[in-house]
């Protein structure tokens, strides 16, 4: 495909998606950089075009459209102070509240900052007077269409939800900006997106209806801060699907007896069989939450691009990183427990999840008394807990937590910061979860992490606390020895494996808190058994970062295995 064809192509998809998402109207304002988009809108079918050479005029033009007709309306300019001139418009259009997107063209990245005229920095040009605003990226063909369709669901989704507003996508642009007018644009793989109401539509309402109706469907649930409700259970045992629980989700504890094989919690191990994996390719997938954490399931939701994945979120923010979510339903999820279902009998499509899930419990149990590394060590420490709150960090906690947290009766509430996955803070978000529940809580957290957030232990010395700190002490950056990185010898250690040598005794000094060592399951398991006589105990658990690769992959290994024999 030539540039020429690639950019006749993106503009194409851009206005479609834009059609998709309900927008109607678009007012267009001369310019050489607007070109492909200018020639995109008045080709367009459905979406009718206006006209008007001065942008400031425009912009109150496509106001007045807006504030009419209680729609969205597009504003296209090209680059430069043309941008500027719809700021007042859209301050109107901010306070009050009428839906618009503005879409400016822009010079490419190599004549920013550089003196190239028609060249001023328009990133986030509308500060705080638009509720969203992105810079995209140049159309080029190692660029996917389906971020670019997403993220203008996104800004109609953005301008529409209360309060309505105006959105701000800056799209650059490289000479020869002509397209191809005898091009035909088939579209494929769009977002369809229900509108947001308090309650689900009628529309929304019977096309889940259709989708709970299939047999091999996979329930998805990711973070979930809220109790778990009696309903939702209830649901879950009306749907009669598998339902692959982040371990954010909390729907492995507390969990129903007669439930224990519906929820899944070993789906990151079993989705690295790909001979496993290639035999559960789902009809349908809903998800509730973000994406969970497992890496194997978003490549598995990547390979198989269900021809149904359903995402119920609140938010007109997808959170979509594989592109691949087909029905976006903008409510919370708590919807669908009101919802009426038939009880379904138990499919062959659950039944070969709940096996695996069993083979998985067996092969684990089986590792754990021949090995040992931090999984294993993990493992032990997520079985004595009952009746707290369990803070995980980031990296190597949160997996180990996807892989060993099994489905439980014993009541365990699990956090962690998974906003932007990183591991600073840590220790100060596992004191606020404590202190706001009001029962015990734990943390397991890795060396690393614990150095950034240290200072953390303080907030015992300010008010009452109860925690339980278990520090898994790899000397280093665990994770990245999973990584392609640790395959490459020069600099590993000093950049990624950064070993600092420091054990957490004296820490445990200074901030006053009981300290335990530990390198064995039994040491571990003694330690946690120990009555508290303090408020923070800090319990060092000293491992291998080779050691731990080793063992995990010898477990996967194991559970692949078995897994040959019967799936």
């Amino acid at each position: 495909m030539t540039n020429r064809e690639f950019l006749t192509e993106y503009v194409s998809a851009f206005t479609h998606s834009l059609v998709q998402s309900g927008v109607k109207k678009a007012v267009i304002s001369p310019g050489s950089r607007s070109t492909p988009l200018a020639y995109a809108f008045m080709k367009q079918q459905g979406i009718e075009t206006y006209r008007q050479i001065d942008e400031r005029s425009a912009g109150f033009y496509a106001l007045g459209l807006a504030k009419a007709s209680n729609s969205p309306v597009v504003l296209v300019c090209t680059s430069g102070t043309a941008a500027a001139n719809y700021f007042p418009a859209i301050v109107e259009a901010f306070y009050a509240r009428v839906p618009l997107l503005v879409v400016t063209a822009d010079r490419p990245h190599e004549l920013r900052e550089v003196g190239a005229p028609q060249a001023i920095n328009q990133i986030n040009l509308f500060g705080s007077h638009v509720k969203w605003s992105a810079d995209l990226p140049l159309p080029e063909q190692s660029n996917r269409l389906e971020f670019l369709k997403r993220h203008l669901s996104r800004a109609a989704a953005m301008a529409e939800t209360a309060p309505k507003g105006p959105v701000h996508l800056n799209v650059p642009f490289r000479e020869p900006l002509g397209i191809d007018f005898n091009q035909q644009y088939e579209s494929e793989g769009e977002l369809y997106r229900f509108e947001s109401s308090q309650q689900l539509t009628d529309e929304a309402a019977a096309f889940l209806q259709e989708v709970f109706s299939q047999s091999r469907g996979l329930l998805i649930a990711g973070e979930n801060t809220a109790q778990v409700s009696t309903r939702q259970w209830e649901f879950i045992r009306r749907l009669g699907w598998p339902v692959l629980a982040d371990p954010l989700s909390n729907l492995r504890s507390n969990v129903p007896e007669d439930l224990k094989g519906m929820i899944i919690d070993s789906y990151d191990a079993l989705l690295k069989s790909e001979k496993f994996a290639d035999s559960m390719v789902p009809e349908a997938v809903v998800r509730i939450g973000p994406q969970p954490v497992s890496k194997p399931l978003s490549l598995f939701l990547m390979k198989t691009r269900p021809a149904r994945y359903v995402v119920i979120d609140e938010s007109p923010l997808l959170r979509d990183p594989q592109s691949a979510v087909t029905h976006h339903i903008q409510q919370h999820s708590a919807v669908l427990w009101e919802m009426s279902l038939a009880a379904k009998s138990p499919s062959p499509y659950l039944e070969k999840w709940t096996k695996a899930g069993e083979l998985m419990r067996e092969t684990m149990s089986a590792h754990c008394q021949q090995e040992l590394d931090e999984g294993v060590l993990a493992k032990a420490f997520f079985d004595e807990l009952d009746g707290c709150d369990l803070t995980v960090s980031s990296s190597m906690p949160i997996r180990d937590a996807d892989t060993y947290f099994q489905v439980t009766q014993r009541d365990v509430g699990i956090y962690a910061n998974r906003g932007a996955n990183g591991i600073d803070g840590v220790v100060s978000t596992a004191f606020g979860i404590q202190a706001a529940n009001k029962r015990p809580g734990y943390l397991l957290i890795g060396d690393l992490a614990l150095l950034h957030d240290m200072n953390g232990l303080l907030a015992s010395k300010l008010q009452a606390a109860d925690m339980t700190v278990v520090v898994m002490n790899n000397d280093g950056g665990g994770i990245f020895s999973y990584l392609p990185q640790s395959k490459e010898e020069r600099y590993y250690e000093e950049l990624f494996g950064t070993p600092t040598g420091i054990q957490f005794k004296a820490a445990a000094e200074l901030y006053d808190a009981e300290y335990f060592s530990a390198e064995t399951v039994e040491e571990l398991q003694a330690a946690l058994r120990t009555p508290k006589e303090k408020a923070v105990r800090i319990i060092e658990v000293a491992t291998d970062r080779a050691n731990n690769v080793t063992v995990h992959r010898k477990l996967w290994s194991r559970l692949d295995e078995g897994l040959s024999t019967w799936s």
